[in-house]
């Protein structure tokens, strides 16, 4: 079977550095860190005080109040940058066959925000004796794709892929493979998160995954630095519009670049902690590279989980070398999460339209926030700090891991 070929004709984004694509990016390769001073709650009885909130956002610039009645933050966040990545693309969805178009978006939590707000309620007797009928259409982490479909009458593959913080990555995948197999030609993808708030916080703050560096937090998310404590929230959503090749140059679509290949694997090792020797990430990538027909040589830029916990980012590293050899020092390698945080659930679709964006510039976006090498960090790596580099680029990686040893990989391809 000849499998056809995936294309990125469009993104959207609303992050904690630009309310849409365009920012953000600029943002991203300017080093502009997204980081400041919770506004969402009180955090008095919190060890964090800070995270990457979407800044000056007011739904009723997009929502009309009976809407915001039905949809969770997490839901508007994906639909804003649906409806964006899908203006940018350009594809009038009226004059196509909607039964060949689809949505897979995914969130890692769903509704959290809506969840504590309804149990706050009832616990406080405000409520007493119903729920919102709107409780459970809120907080299920399918909802924002059944939202994008019922707007936009696609009635194509639509659903929900939950793998923690890999979600968003695996709904590329998915989404990829659907349109190479010729199930359908056009894909709606991407991710969004909510998880601001007192219950997601909190949660993340017990586990002690998240920074607590309140003295210095506008530097607190510090990829490969060996003063990280920990990873920095962020919230927002990303979405790419994927599809088949020949449908887009048909209709004369801008493309930023080419799905080439996609790797899935297993840890099997912890619920939080990665392999340790970072075999787990080793195998995706390996397999990504496999799928792709592509040598370790050939790619250019990892843009890497890089969470800035201090078992991961060895891990990750660990892997790298496993796999690229002596490669690895020639590569560019960044983790944008030292400026827009880590997006949970949205953080992999996030983190692709960088990659995309990489190929289109021919620049990689810097890590930044670094201030301390630490000695289990091979010097010899070019973790791109700092300052964007620009760079000639053919192939770019986007690694995405998450809780419960998932790990997603997908390789893009500069346009030709």
């Amino acid at each position: 079977m000849t499998l056809k070929r995936v294309v990125v004709t469009g993104i959207g984004s609303i992050s904690p550095v630009g309310a849409n694509a365009e920012e953000t990016w600029k943002n991203v390769v300017n080093g502009v860190c997204g980081i400041d001073l919770i506004t969402h709650y009180d955090t008095t009885n919190f060890k964090t005080k800070f995270a990457c909130e979407v800044k000056n956002y007011d739904p009723l610039q997009y929502f009309d109040r009976k809407e915001l009645r039905r949809i969770d933050k997490f839901t508007q966040f994906a639909i804003i940058a649906s409806d964006e990545a899908i203006k940018d693309s350009g594809i009038d969805f009226e004059s196509i066959d909607k039964s060949r178009a689809g949505v897979i978006w995914s969130s890692g939590i769903g509704g959290v925000e809506t969840f504590y707000e309804e149990i706050k309620g009832f616990i406080e007797g405000n409520y007493i004796p119903r729920f919102s009928p709107f409780f459970i259409p809120k907080i299920i982490s399918d909802i924002a794709a059944g939202h994008i479909s019922m707007k936009h009458g696609l009635m194509g593959p639509n659903y929900c892929t939950v793998s923690a913080c890999a979600s968003s990555s695996n709904a590329i995948i998915d989404s990829f493979n659907l349109i190479r197999l010729g199930m359908v030609d056009y894909m709606v993808t991407g991710g969004s998160e909510a998880s601001l708030n007192e219950v997601g916080m909190g949660g993340f703050q017990s586990m002690m995954a998240i920074s607590t560096n309140n003295e210095e937090y506008k530097t607190a998310s510090r990829p490969f630095c060996a003063t990280r404590d920990g990873f920095v929230m962020g919230e927002g959503g990303a979405g790419l519009i994927l599809e088949e090749y020949e449908h887009a140059k048909a209709r004369g679509a801008k493309i930023y670049a080419e799905v080439v290949g996609a790797g899935l694997s297993a840890d099997a090792h912890h619920l939080t902690a990665p392999h340790p020797e970072g075999l787990g990430a080793n195998y995706v990538m390996r397999n990504a590279l496999q799928d792709a027909k592509l040598k370790p040589e050939d790619i250019g830029y990892i843009n890497v989980h890089g969470t800035a916990t201090p078992l991961g980012d060895i891990a990750e590293l660990k892997a790298v070398m496993q796999v690229f050899g002596d490669h690895a020092f020639k590569l560019n390698i960044s983790s944008t999460k030292s400026i827009v945080g880590h997006l949970l659930g949205a953080a992999g679709a996030m983190e692709a339209s960088f990659a995309v964006m990489a190929l289109v510039d021919q620049i990689i976006p810097p890590t930044i926030n670094h201030q301390k090498a630490d000695e289990n960090i091979d010097p010899r790596f070019n973790l791109t700090l700092h300052k964007a580099q620009k760079r000639e680029l053919t192939y770019a990686m986007s690694n995405t891991f998450g809780f419960g040893g998932h790990n997603t990989c997908v390789i893009f391809k500069k346009a030709e």
